[in-house]
């Protein structure tokens, strides 16, 4: 059973776990459960994602109930009216604070390259960024007798694919567990050390307006237990938490 954060009678947004495909994509032929498909047969109707998280990403993931909510709410999503809050586990001591704005070329859906030729050039692509806390481990990673980590929230105010993913690799502070943008060398030393094997992305907030009522509306979902798992191994519960009632106070209706 997947986690439902929000329901109405025209919207409805779950706790994607961490491994979990929205839809069926030929990138994974071998997968065979999909969001879409158990939402579906958990609520007995059909569903329409309006925008997507990787399959390693967990957190907040949102859909429609009907065509017409889809068509307004991916409106929202593609004028970047929807505000997001993602945290992330990235290699390095980060910076207080950071502003990444680095163009990032296309990545279009596997179905866009059937039968068209779909334009690949940079597109504007911003992400902000505020460090919540840092560590420094005596674990040897690569050539240092110690390793350096930090809890970053995310704020991407564009929605290119990986956008946070390409985004902390440019800014040399790759995602723990990122397989295709970070260090196998880091990402095994959290699967030996801490049990983590997932990617440590989490979409923890996001602020929108309903289409219907024109009413703010806060989805939130603290991150999965796995993540919080490897929080609470790395002593930062405290800041993470202090971040989430950030968001909670907020003033908006709440998911």
């Amino acid at each position: 059973m997947l986690p439902i954060l929000y329901r109405d009678d025209r919207l409805i947004a779950i706790h994607k776990p961490s491994g979990l495909l929205v839809h069926r994509t030929a990138l994974d032929r071998n997968e065979t459960r999909f969001a879409v498909q158990l939402l579906r047969d958990q609520i007995g109707q059909r569903v329409y994602p309006v925008h997507r998280l990787d399959k390693g990403t967990s957190g907040a993931l949102l859909f429609a109930l009907d065509k017409d909510m889809c068509r307004e709410m991916s409106w929202q999503f593609e004028r970047q009216q929807v505000d997001k809050r993602y945290v992330a586990v990235v290699r390095g001591h980060t910076d207080d604070a950071g502003h990444i704005d680095y163009p990032l070329s296309r990545r279009p859906d596997d179905l866009e390259w059937i039968g068209e030729t779909v334009d690949t050039a940079p597109q504007a692509a911003v992400t902000d960024y505020r460090t919540l806390a840092r560590v420094e481990l005596p674990i040897e990673v690569e050539r240092y007798p110690s390793s350096r980590y930090s809890l970053l929230e995310l704020t991407p105010h564009t929605g290119r694919r990986h956008q946070l993913r390409r985004h902390l690799k440019h800014i040399a502070h790759p995602i723990i567990g990122d397989a295709t943008h970070g260090k196998g060398r880091h990402n095994r030393m959290f699967a030996e050390h801490f049990g983590s094997r997932r990617l440590l992305l989490a979409c923890v907030a996001m602020r929108l307006s309903h289409p219907d009522s024109g009413l703010p509306l806060l989805l939130q979902a603290p991150p999965a237990d796995d993540f919080m798992q490897l929080v609470d191994q790395l002593g930062w519960r405290a800041a993470l938490e202090d971040a989430l009632r950030g968001h909670a106070e907020s003033g908006t209706i709440r998911g």
